[in-house]
């Protein structure tokens, strides 16, 4: 079964929308470069981490730099992934990984995914901007991430553009471990919607 991520949490009540959904984890940015409403500081992150229930998944989204400060940074917040933004090589992504307790999730586009196979746990595959940031709002080929998904041995998280009324056809089309969502299932930039989230959630399932 499809997993789902509810990301750009900002609150204990949005949090509590995304547990009551079912939804499998939760992403909170912290220390990114870009203007984003989501984005919040390392201290609100650690308490909604630590608010947050067992069996859902705390995911710690940055775009840290140098890359070297996401060690201190998931230290503080203490989530159970990092994922990574940015331009990193891969063998820098490998030497984080294997400094982190957490797990790693690198975010990627298409055509670079296959440089990063295998040096982190997972590869979220994102319509990303020219400094490597997600939440642009905008879907890719996703008959291409398919062909990812067959050829890589990474999990491969699908994002970028994905709605309750589009999440469905994308799960069927990419068949991928996970989708991820932020600006999808929002009443107002950085707050989620619960009627959305839910069925963000059950869609990517199958609930139609």
């Amino acid at each position: 079964m499809t997993r789902a991520k509810i990301c750009g949490v900002t609150t204990r009540e949005d949090l509590e929308v995304v547990v009551e959904s079912g939804a499998d984890a939760i992403g909170l940015t912290v220390d990114v470069p870009v203007e984003t409403p989501r984005e919040i500081d390392a201290e609100r992150a650690a308490n909604i981490v630590s608010a947050t229930p067992p069996f859902v998944t705390t995911v710690l989204v940055t775009m840290p730099d140098p890359l070297e400060s996401v060690t201190g940074l998931a230290e503080r917040v203490g989530p159970d992934i990092v994922q990574v933004h940015g331009d990193s090589a891969p063998e820098e992504i490998a030497s984080i990984s294997a400094d982190l307790d957490a797990g790693v999730v690198v975010a990627v586009s298409p055509d670079d995914a296959p440089r990063y196979d295998t040096v982190a746990d997972a590869l979220l595959v994102d319509s990303l901007d020219e400094a490597g940031a997600g939440g642009t709002g905008s879907t890719h080929d996703w008959e291409r991430t398919r062909d990812l998904v067959s050829d890589l041995s990474s999990p491969v998280v699908l994002a970028g553009g994905l709605t309750p009324e589009n999440v469905a056809e994308a799960v069927e089309t990419v068949d991928p471990f996970a989708v991820d969502v932020a600006s999808g299932v929002e009443e107002r930039p950085g707050r989620k919607e619960p009627v959305l989230v839910d069925a963000f959630v059950r869609h990517a399932r199958g609930h139609l």
